[in-house]
């Protein structure tokens, strides 16, 4: 049976990329939006599409706690949850604190709590770590220690605690459920090209949003992706870079202390 996919941050820019994707593979998608206004739009990416599109209107800035979490999964019943929600820089580090980090990290819990949940994917963005990875020279690290103090330093804050949970957490699962971070670099709205740079990349860098959304469709699809995925343009096609890094079990994480992060 097809799986359903909880989809938080369904109004943003690469969800609205990535919903018609999983609707062609006759996948449920129930698409989370804080302003029913936004409804129409949402609904307008099933039409002719296979699969069963949903709209819940839902404030993930509302979501204080794992039961309040837990009571969007009861309601739903997804087998797969992809994060790719956020502040977008509005309201300020609080809203930023509230969404990026504890709303996420509410669905985290509930998700890998949840045994009938087997995916998790969280969009995040490749200068989301603590230590220096050996593919990154040390002028490149200094360069994303920077941005990350300076120019992001709640947003970095926020999204590496949300990474690590969901990394923590799933370790502490283990076997049979998966938990992807997909890393993308600069965010562009070009349309998609196809190709992209997926596994141990540069430091800095650009994507488009529909490349992105094409790859996190096809780490759902995907029966053994597991762990980190940094993402640039490149020269791969999708498919293709999927199955590369989870043949070769390439993971970004490496590197970072698992077993230091806090769950």
């Amino acid at each position: 049976m097809p799986p359903r996919v909880l989809l938080l941050g369904g109004h943003g820019k690469v969800s609205l990329l990535l919903t018609p994707i999983l609707l062609s593979r006759a996948w449920s998608v129930t698409s989370v939006i804080r302003d029913p206004a936004q409804t129409e739009e949402i609904l307008s990416k099933g039409q002719g599409q296979p699969g069963k599109l949903d709209v819940l209107v839902r404030s993930l800035e509302d979501i204080k706690s794992e039961q309040q979490a837990q009571s969007v999964l009861d309601e739903v019943k997804p087998q797969y949850v992809v994060w790719s929600a956020g502040a977008g820089g509005k309201g300020g580090s609080t809203r930023t604190y509230a969404i990026d980090r504890d709303a996420a990290q509410h669905f985290i819990r509930a998700s890998v709590h949840t045994p009938s949940i087997t995916k998790f994917l969280l969009v995040s963005y490749n200068g989301s770590r603590r230590n220096q990875p050996r593919w990154w020279n040390d002028e490149q690290w200094a360069g994303a220690q920077k941005v990350n103090a300076e120019a992001l330093k709640h947003y970095y804050s926020a999204k590496l605690d949300a990474d690590e949970c969901l990394t923590a957490l799933a370790k502490q699962r283990g076997n049979g459920f998966s938990a992807m971070v997909l890393r993308p670099g600069h965010l562009t709205d070009d349309e998609a090209t196809g190709r992209v740079g997926l596994g141990k990349g540069a430091a800095t860098g650009q994507v488009r949003r529909a490349d992105v959304a094409a790859v996190a469709a096809e780490l759902l699809g995907h029966d053994r992706a597991n762990g980190w995925y940094d993402l640039l343009e490149g020269d791969e096609e999708v498919s293709r870079a999927v199955e590369r890094v989870v043949r070769d079990k390439v993971d970004c994480a490496e590197g970072e202390d698992v077993d230091a992060m806090v769950t």
